[in-house]
């Protein structure tokens, strides 16, 4: 039983993992589109401007279009990165090249990778660092174990 218990769970893991970055992706080219209108509503601006033989003030003319314009594109760079996440990657700090997750260099420039805290390190620094609340101290002790433990586990594994 313990056997297909465990496919299922991974089925349903790769499922969903799929299901994300399908919605991702939509929002990627969702967001692409609009700012095609954008462009298009700057480009009317502009030319209407030229018919009228007026001067074109970009901070006051097309603020409001480079604003959706620098909205779009986070979120766009926002989807994107969450998807590298998903297929466990990252981009190289020095030439923005996709790479994997624990990579220690890019294979593309061979920039040396800074290592970023892992979910369970950050809380086990706030825990070293951070003031325990009265009668919580063993607690606390437990916890920053249990949490070195799985840091140690992890970085064995890469």
């Amino acid at each position: 039983m313990g056997f297909f218990s465990d496919l299922g769970k991974k089925t349903t893991e790769t499922t969903g993992k799929i299901a994300r970055e399908t919605k991702l992706k939509m929002k990627i080219n969702e967001n692409k589109g609009k700012i095609e209108d954008v462009y298009e509503e700057i480009g009317k601006k502009v030319y209407e401007k030229h018919l009228r033989e007026e001067n074109i003030d970009i901070k006051v003319d097309l603020e409001s279009e480079c604003s959706k314009l620098d909205e779009l594109s986070k979120e766009i760079e926002d989807a994107r990165l969450e998807i590298l996440k998903l297929n466990q990657k990252k981009l190289c700090s020095n030439c923005s090249a996709e790479i994997e997750d624990g990579a220690m260099f890019c294979p593309k420039c061979g920039e040396k990778q800074i290592s970023e805290p892992t979910v369970k390190e950050e809380p086990l620094e706030k825990l070293e660092n951070g003031v325990v609340a009265p009668g919580k101290e063993q607690e606390a002790e437990s916890v920053k174990e249990d949490l070195k433990e799985e840091i140690e586990q992890n970085n064995d594994k890469q």
